[in-house]
């Protein structure tokens, strides 16, 4: 790996007090471009996720964690501490003092009952951009309940449009498959907090970012949101198929899947003109996105019938060549072989001890000048103690 003098976010210090997956994944991702994140977790019991497996990494004899906590936590210094205690408050303060940043999802109000609010921090370091997690916000009638993504998933909506469509086989609301509200408020926080230090810059002051996993979620079904306003119909479940654009679903083949996803009426014509359906490219009922709608079911008929004898390689390749946006049905085992997920070297190796390097999924921006470094692994509870306190305490 090239080494480069200087990272994007060098010399930025972030106290990391979140845990499990939203604010790791927004620390992780300051990590990755060269900020000091310095993870606080609490003494013998640390980050709940460490105990989230199998699969789990030996770390030593003695020690294992999570592959779960792997996945976010790269790059940061463990230090073990106990906010219920004063002493370890008191370093904690001391951390603050030099801090850029501060990342917490504690429920709301938990942390001000030791200190460790906006409020109280700001006076202690004005300059402290202070971002807070929460699972429905720190107001509202929600504020004090706890929330995971899982959860989060029904309460926002988007469960209720994902699965298959009702009366047919399988229906019913699905989770998606991965924590993506948590993974997306962790991407949200960190632009927040990029946004609160370039304004610092001109004020000379930090402020508070409020973030929450159900207002993510919310957002996040924007373009159906603006469907119901304009409508008043309510959004229902429409399997693999999306619900305004057609031709737009998964279409079996002789030894797989493939995806196809028309965006505008060329490119239905270059598709029909590629697979031998070169009537259906004037076909009034087909011949706009509009139409292709009202004829959805026979349209998708017809084109299941076309590809069920093709190979599903070589189908996505004639579209692609054609122009027309197409894609294999890949398990993760696929994904990671994928020629296109080779090139983009996402996938990033750490030892921790154990007789072979775990691997963990790296971050997909590209800078040209200060790309994303992966230096460290991510760090045994408690490992840097000692070497961050001792650091601090010369400072104060």
């Amino acid at each position: 790996m090239t080494n480069f003098a200087k990272r994007a976010l060098d010399d930025l210090v972030v106290l990391d007090l979140s845990r499990v997956l939203a604010g790791p994944w927004c620390a992780q991702l300051m990590s990755d471009f060269g900020a000091e994140v310095i993870k606080i977790e609490r003494t013998g019991v640390g980050d709940d996720s460490r105990g989230w497996g199998p699969p789990f990494v030996n770390l030593s004899a003695q020690e294992r964690v999570a592959t779960y906590f792997c996945s976010a936590n790269r790059g940061k210094k463990s230090i073990a501490l106990d906010i219920a205690k004063q002493e370890d408050r008191a370093e904690i303060l001391k951390l603050v003092e030099k801090a850029d940043v501060f990342v917490e999802n504690f429920k709301a109000g938990s942390l001000a009952r030791f200190g460790l609010d906006f409020e109280s921090l700001s006076k202690l370091n004005p300059r402290l951009v202070y971002c807070s997690i929460t699972g429905y916000g720190t107001t509202g009638p929600y504020a004090e309940r706890p929330g995971y993504d899982g959860v989060i998933q029904g309460v926002g909506g988007i469960m209720s449009v994902t699965g298959e469509k009702d009366g047919l086989p399988g229906a019913g609301p699905q989770r998606v498959g991965v924590a993506l509200t948590d993974v997306m408020t962790g991407v949200y926080a960190a632009f927040g907090i990029m946004t609160a230090l370039w304004e610092r810059q001109r004020n000379g002051v930090g402020q508070k970012i409020e973030l929450s996993l159900l207002d993510v979620q919310v957002t996040s079904m924007a373009t159906l949101a603006a469907s119901y306003f304009a409508s008043g119909v309510v959004p229902t479940r429409q399997g693999n198929a999306h619900p305004t654009i057609v031709p737009s679903d998964i279409f079996p083949c002789k030894d797989g899947a493939i995806l196809i996803t028309v965006g505008n009426d060329s490119q239905f014509k270059s598709l029909c003109h590629a697979v031998g359906l070169s009537a259906f490219a004037d076909d009034v009922r087909y011949a706009t996105n509009e139409a292709r709608a009202v004829n959805r079911e026979s349209l998708t008929r017809a084109l299941r019938q076309c590809f069920s004898d093709k190979g599903r390689v070589a189908l996505t390749e004639t579209l692609s060549k054609a122009g027309v946006p197409a894609g294999l049905l890949n398990d993760l085992g696929q994904v990671l072989e994928d020629p296109q997920v080779q090139h983009s070297d996402l996938v990033v190796k750490f030892a921790m001890g154990g007789a072979k390097p775990i691997r963990v999924l790296g971050n997909p921006l590209k800078l040209s000048r200060t790309p994303a470094q992966y230096l460290t692994p991510p760090p045994k509870l408690g490992e840097h103690t000692d070497q961050v306190l001792k650091r601090s305490n010369k400072k104060s």
